[in-house]
């Protein structure tokens, strides 16, 4: 184990030149500490684990994995080895696209050139690339916000940070360049059962960066908003259809739902790369099941009577009609806006 990033630098996904040094995002708030990853199966390991989660930063590791294979793969057939490792990697999580994304341009890479060193400055310019992607999503979130009142209250759910890209993050991405901005007076994080991703990274993150944050239950969200204590929700994506339903952290439907009710406008944050034209809309998006043990248990702690029956879903589609707006890199959209904005 080495240690992680300074407080203003949190980067989830670093390459030595030999390995890919991964922030256990499992022992956090409790332990920063980073796992160095030196083969393709330790890849898939960890992603499906989720020592690396987050759409863009699996996305991330996964091109890693990718460069790892090559190394493991016959150095004059390393084709069809490679193959094995992008199917092996596609298995881990179903929901997040990027995580395809990033193979499929791993492999459309190999096929140009298959060499090492190809590969690894293929899967260098992802990780940099998305840097630059989520500040630039950063401040066209931020030019979205409610011009009233000057510090705003923002409402965000699981996870968007710097842990769930390759650093700065979607929807907190807005946070820091509201932050940054002096625009912004707290952020009111939910938990996010049965994984407490607001609780134990959202806040952690917050944390470091002396970012006023405020941990809540599920269920008070609703509670604030009618009180009037949120101006805006912003969350992250893992896969976004053409008409611009949404996958995101279980729950954020529910967060959708309650924040139209009560006229608050509900952002989605995300890159390009988060949205699958190839989907017409949210129903065609594979909905990750994880173990019973994540609701049963909190730190082996068990929480209902034996034979109780769980349903563990990992996801949600909040419908297009429900969102303000997606930020992207390039700009803000309106759901129905998307495709055409891909295409042109």
């Amino acid at each position: 184990m080495t240690s992680a990033r300074t407080r203003s630098e949190i980067r989830p996904v670093l390459w030595d030149g030999q390995s890919c040094l991964l922030i256990d995002q499992t022992a956090l708030p409790g332990s920063l500490r980073t796992v160095a990853i030196e083969t393709s199966e330790q890849m898939a390991t960890a992603i499906r684990t989720m020592i690396v989660r987050g759409a863009p930063a699996i996305g991330v590791a996964a091109a890693f994995g990718m460069v790892l294979g090559r190394r493991e793969a016959d150095p004059a057939q390393p084709l069809p080895h490679l193959q094995k490792v992008a199917s092996l990697l596609r298995s881990t999580r179903p929901t997040a696209v990027n995580l395809f994304w990033a193979i499929d341009r791993m492999l459309a890479a190999a096929h140009l050139d298959s060499s090492v060193a190809h590969l690894e400055g293929e899967a260098i310019a992802i990780l940099e690339a998305d840097i630059a992607t989520c500040r630039a999503i950063g401040d066209h979130g931020l030019a979205a916000l409610p011009a009233t009142p000057h510090r705003l209250r923002l409402l965000t759910h699981c996870n968007a940070g710097a842990l769930a890209t390759a650093g700065y993050g979607t929807a907190l991405g807005v946070v820091r360049s509201a932050h940054r901005a002096h625009r912004l007076e707290r952020v009111w994080a939910d938990e996010t059962r049965p994984r407490l991703q607001g609780a134990r990274l959202t806040a952690w993150e917050l944390v470091q960066e002396g970012i006023p944050v405020t941990v809540i239950a599920d269920t008070v969200a609703a509670h604030l908003l009618g009180k009037g204590q949120i101006d805006a929700v912003v969350v992250g994506a893992d896969r976004i259809a053409a008409n611009g339903d949404v996958a995101n952290k279980i729950g954020t439907r529910g967060v959708a739902i309650l924040a139209h009710y009560h006229g608050v406008p509900f952002f989605v944050v995300a890159p390009w790369s988060t949205i699958d034209l190839d989907l017409a809309d949210g129903s065609g998006i594979a909905i990750e099941e994880r173990s019973p043990e994540e609701v049963r248990t909190i730190d082996g702690v068990v929480l209902a009577p034996e034979g109780t029956d769980f349903y563990n879903p990992a996801f949600d589609v909040t419908p297009a009609a429900l969102i303000s707006g997606i930020v992207t890199e390039t700009g803000v959209f309106a759901p129905a806006q998307l495709g055409a904005a891909l295409r042109r």
